[in-house]
């Protein structure tokens, strides 16, 4: 008898759908920076990567209970955050995984179909 293979849903909660035209693709929206939580994503008014403080972040330090980690897209090239953020986020119980944004939309999906409990900060590509 051949296996029987069962598709689970997907996590609830916004999903990048892709990257286009340096914008992200997010329930028909478009935005150029972008924050997420499980809940819900929203258009950010980010720093430049160098002047990134928690403050920034504050609506997704806000979830209750608090996340797992931040994923952070750094734009279009892979860079460090500042220590200090780093520090910060380590203080809250926050780990921080920096990456370029692309690679970071596409690893919010995947830790999401898993259902774990993250958010996202996006600079623009």
């Amino acid at each position: 008898m051949a296996p029987r293979f069962e598709r689970t849903p997907a996590a609830r909660g916004p999903v990048v759908r892709g990257v286009a035209d340096g914008c992200f693709a997010v329930a028909g929206e478009r935005y150029d920076a972008l924050l997420l939580t499980p809940e819900r994503a929203a258009g950010w008014d980010s720093p430049v990567l160098a002047d990134l403080e928690a403050a920034h972040v504050a609506p997704l330090l806000a979830l209750d209970p608090a996340p797992e980690f931040l994923i952070l897209g750094t734009g279009p090239n892979m860079a460090f955050p500042p220590r200090a953020f780093v520090q910060e986020m380590e203080a809250r119980g926050i780990g921080v995984e920096a990456m370029d944004s692309r690679a970071a939309a596409r690893t919010w999906g995947i830790l999401r179909s898993e259902e774990r409990w993250i958010v996202a900060a996006l600079l623009p590509i």
